[in-house]
């Protein structure tokens, strides 16, 4: 395929958009498939050129799945995406689309998302997506709290740590309404040193992208303020994790105006719980491939430490154990809390933003091509009604290497997803276990040393 056929079709020429707004050079963006986000630095006299030819990566040195001996992977900037940064008006970032041997590189998670983009409007549904993505400030080696005095028992929402970390939320706050987002809250969470902060709902390629430069933000803006901003699933061992929970909704691709088709009513489960018929499909398909995305969702070994039965300062994880749903129940993997969506509460802070949403669309698109049922909701609470669990219940997985098989093993999910993408990404995520595996701690010496 000539390049020329990948090229985004866009009116947007980005030499004349950046002129016109001042802007000397553009970073040339993609995100890596752990979620590392890569760039060049290229000044606007060379930007038309790259739009058409895109910029050139060696994608081995960049973490892919590839040899050395391999040719560049280039960039081609998506014009629809450029965001002028706010704090440094003369640099633009433009996330891309990598391609290798003239085809769009399927590695590349962004591409990953597109391809599932593609299959739903093949069905008539166009994707939407919200997100709530939690993090830590922290001191700069990242071993302790930035803020000495947040240390109640119970932190959540308090008034005066608001007050102490004013100055970073509020220019992060602020960096999102000049962008556009509809930034509408912002809060201290469930753990010490942990806040969360909420923009409006979107198209699910442009939330992917807001969410990436999002953590490229509010990691600025703290280390400017000489803090650590911390997306670490368990950056401290006794405090809750960060989570990222997604909200999703499917809407008419042709309609106008565009309707929820995920919202609904019926004597099902689901549609008692406000999802139609093709809503709960949906879910169903979640369910039926949910401890297999786990290694998507929480993607390091770090991961493990936040979902399970554990408790923290606080006394809960808000985090799920099993693969459940239930209506407006916190306690469960998927939660119904109206409007026609639907809640994923088992992604962490270190999860890929365009993979999350993209292995989610994937699980749920099988169910609607299949009818899955999702089954009865369980509304008791997770953490203290363990025998009201009923058998067979899938438990999620307790670590990196289990979730790996579970994912390497459902085949329905690994082919929907795209086979070139996770052969790489189980190639990558072996090698990170194996070398967890290989590390010796401190507690082996501890436990072992005169056994």
């Amino acid at each position: 395929m000539a390049k020329d056929q990948l090229v985004q079709e866009s009116a947007i020429d980005l030499e004349e958009w950046g002129r016109e707004r001042g802007v000397k050079y553009y970073m040339v963006n993609f995100t890596d498939m752990h979620g590392t986000q890569r760039n060049k630095l290229v000044p606007i006299r060379a930007i038309g050129r790259v739009q058409r030819n895109g910029a050139g990566f060696a994608p081995f040195a960049a973490g892919f799945d590839t040899e050395p001996s391999e040719p560049d992977m280039t960039v081609l900037p998506d014009a629809d995406a450029a965001i002028q940064i706010p704090w440094q008006p003369e640099i633009a970032w433009v996330p891309g689309n990598p391609v290798m041997y003239g085809e769009y590189f399927m590695q590349a998670p962004r591409n990953v998302l597109r391809k599932q983009m593609d299959d739903a409007a093949e069905l008539g549904l166009y994707f939407k997506t919200g997100v709530e993505p939690e993090f830590s400030l922290l001191t700069p080696d990242g071993k302790a709290l930035a803020d000495e005095f947040d240390n109640d028992v119970k932190p959540c929402y308090h008034q005066q740590a608001i007050m102490r970390n004013y100055h970073i939320i509020r220019e992060v706050s602020e960096y999102m309404q000049e962008l556009g987002w509809g930034c509408y809250q912002n809060d201290h969470e469930d753990a010490n040193g942990q806040w969360e902060m909420n923009w409006d709902f979107d198209d699910v390629l442009k939330m992917s992208d807001q969410l990436s430069f999002f953590k490229f933000m509010i990691k600025y803006v703290a280390e400017k303020n000489g803090m650590r901003a911390s997306f670490m699933p368990k950056p401290l061992p006794e405090l809750t994790g960060n989570g990222l929970h997604i909200h999703m909704s499917a809407w008419d691709s042709t309609g106008t105006p565009k309707n929820n088709l995920f919202a609904g009513s019926g004597d099902t489960p689901a549609g008692q719980h406000g999802l139609s018929e093709i809503g709960g499909n949906f879910l169903g398909g979640i369910l039926r491939h949910g401890a297999a995305s786990t290694v998507i969702a929480c993607p390091t070994v770090n991961s493990y430490k936040r979902i399970g039965l554990r408790s923290t300062a606080t006394g809960s994880t808000w985090a799920p154990n099993y693969v459940t749903w239930s209506g407006d129940n916190r306690t469960h993997l998927l939660r119904l809390p109206g409007d026609g969506r639907m809640e994923n509460r088992l992604p962490d802070g270190a999860v890929n933003p365009y993979l999350l949403p993209a292995v989610m669309m994937a699980a749920g698109l099988n169910g609607i091509r299949t009818k899955a049922d999702p089954g009865q909701a369980l509304d008791i609470n997770m953490y203290t009604e363990l025998d009201k669990i009923p058998a067979g219940t899938p438990q999620l997985p307790r670590n990196l290497l289990d979730a790996l098989r579970l994912f390497e093993a459902d085949e329905a999910l690994v082919k929907t997803l795209g086979e070139d993408f996770a052969r790489a990404f189980l190639n990558k995520k072996h090698e990170e276990w194996d070398e967890y595996s290989n590390h010796f701690t401190e507690w082996e010496r501890e436990r072992t040393l005169d056994c």
